[in-house]
């Protein structure tokens, strides 16, 4: 995507108000934002990321979902769910101080110990991409950040099931969050 045609999107994402991630489905999402989830989760795009691992993902359900806050709950390193064959993560956040303070980066880290023993880290800043395999030690996590902070999460799945039952968790939790905000 074109750096010029951030600020479009950036205007075309949801305000969330709570922590969690929501499916891209269950948003209202402006055109921007909608082209760019539509391309995110095609074959264009699952071309590139299988050629670029060396894998097949021409079965492999898409999961993807939309983060919009980010909370002391956030950040914790994990691996993620063995569900998931390759997580996608674009960062959808204009330039801010707190992103040159390492807060909010993620990092890819060696280890499940150390968020500072890390190999690389990427700031969730201006349409930028990071793409890895799943892997029961593909430790990952970011310094703690409070506020804003959008993440589209891409996941090619391991079979329908899997998908979909993420999906209907992830569902669930945004059905609890938006009755509990409206209590």
């Amino acid at each position: 995507m074109p750096t010029a045609e951030l600020p479009g999107v950036f205007a075309d994402l949801p305000p969330m108000a709570r922590r969690g991630s929501f499916p891209v489905g269950s948003l209202r999402l402006g055109p921007k934002a909608q082209a760019l989830m539509a391309e995110l989760q095609g074959p264009r795009f699952r071309e590139a990321i299988a050629a670029r691992f060396g894998l097949d993902l021409g079965g492999a359900p898409t999961m993807a979902t939309l983060r919009g806050q980010s909370t002391e709950r956030d950040g914790l390193i994990h691996c993620d769910s063995r569900a998931k064959r390759v997580t996608v993560l674009l960062y959808l956040n204009p330039a801010r101080a707190a992103w040159e303070r390492q807060e909010g980066c993620l990092r890819l880290l060696r280890g499940p110990a150390d968020l500072e023993d890390f190999a690389v880290e990427v700031p969730p800043v201006n349409g930028a991409l990071l793409a890895f395999p799943n892997a029961p030690n593909a430790w990952h996590g970011h310094k703690r950040f409070l506020g804003q902070r959008y993440v589209v999460q891409l996941n090619y799945m391991t079979n329908d099931w899997a998908a979909r039952s993420e999906l209907r968790r992830h569902r669930l939790s945004a059905f609890v969050k938006r009755v509990t905000a409206a209590a």
